[in-house]
């Protein structure tokens, strides 16, 4: 069975953890030019409503993911959700 854990991404929005290449911080000069290359390619997903763009998220698909919540929370997220599959994983074995 396939990894299927998805991570809130802000505002009721998920992804697919095993889509997430990369969750990086947006100031950079690359990633400013990684997000409007994105837009102009129509593969730019905003995820903010309206809020400031906080991190990008950048799946395998080659879509780049916009978001208000800070890189950090993100990444705690994913760690949250590997935590949990590695308790549950146990629990299975003993059936």
């Amino acid at each position: 069975m396939s990894d299927q854990r998805m991570i809130n991404v802000g505002f009721g929005n998920a992804v697919l953890a095993s889509r997430v290449l990369a969750v990086v911080n947006p100031k950079s000069s690359p990633m400013k030019k990684l997000r409007e290359e994105a837009k102009e390619q129509r593969r730019l997903i905003d995820v903010t409503e309206g809020r400031r763009t906080r991190s990008i998220i950048i799946l395998d698909s080659n879509h780049v993911l916009l978001s208000s919540v800070q890189p950090e929370t993100i990444t705690l997220r994913f760690m949250a959700s590997y935590d949990r599959r590695d308790e549950e994983q146990p629990e299975k074995a003993d059936k």
